[in-house]
């Protein structure tokens, strides 16, 4: 290893790259590029079907990182239990914006997107390009869920659209979810 490698990343380590997720360390290796010899982090995204070379001097400024802790994934859930926060500007500047947050590989922001694209379970009211970068972050969220909970990729899915759809369900169903809980709520009292 290199002596300014300081992540330490061995052999099998699940990494985070903000461009395309998570991704599996296959190794270092060193090549000699324009006469200089260089050590470089050999990550595969097996989804992608994709390998990558990062120069290990590169590692931090390119990004990469280790995977996410359980308490900062619990952050981005909690932000997916929030209220969407769309604001009125034009959609080419949103899109971008979103791109930009699913790009940077945070998964808070990565579940601002999320919450923020996610409506109603009927999809005919979002354009195609929403439902494209919605479907975006789902998948790079999904991923990094799945690698920190040691779960599958659909059941990481399933879990953050669970996550969603809980908190849409009592909305359209307002006015029973009130009744009902008044009513719980006076049984309760009596």
């Amino acid at each position: 290893m290199a002596n300014n490698d300081t992540f330490n990343f061995n052999t099998g380590d699940c990494v985070v790259y903000p461009a395309h997720g998570v991704g599996q360390v296959e190794g270092i290796e060193t090549q000699t590029i324009a006469g200089m010899e260089l050590s470089l982090y050999v990550v595969s995204f097996e989804k992608d079907r994709m390998r990558l070379k990062i120069p290990v001097a590169k590692a931090e400024t390119s990004g990469l990182r280790k995977l996410s802790t359980t308490a900062h994934l619990d952050d981005a859930l909690e932000t997916l239990k929030g209220r969407s926060r769309v604001r009125r500007t034009m959609w080419s500047r949103r899109a971008q914006e979103y791109e930009t947050k699913i790009n940077s590989g945070d998964p808070v922001s990565i579940a601002e997107v999320l919450r923020d694209l996610k409506r109603s379970n009927d999809d005919t009211e979002q354009s195609y390009s929403e439902r494209q970068i919605y479907q975006s972050a789902l998948e790079r969220l999904a991923r990094e869920v799945a690698a920190v909970d040691n779960i599958p990729e659909n059941k990481a899915t399933e879990k953050l659209e669970d996550i969603m759809g809980k908190i849409k369900q009592p909305a359209a169903n307002c006015e029973d979810g009130v009744l009902n809980l008044e009513e719980e709520q006076e049984a309760k009292a009596a």
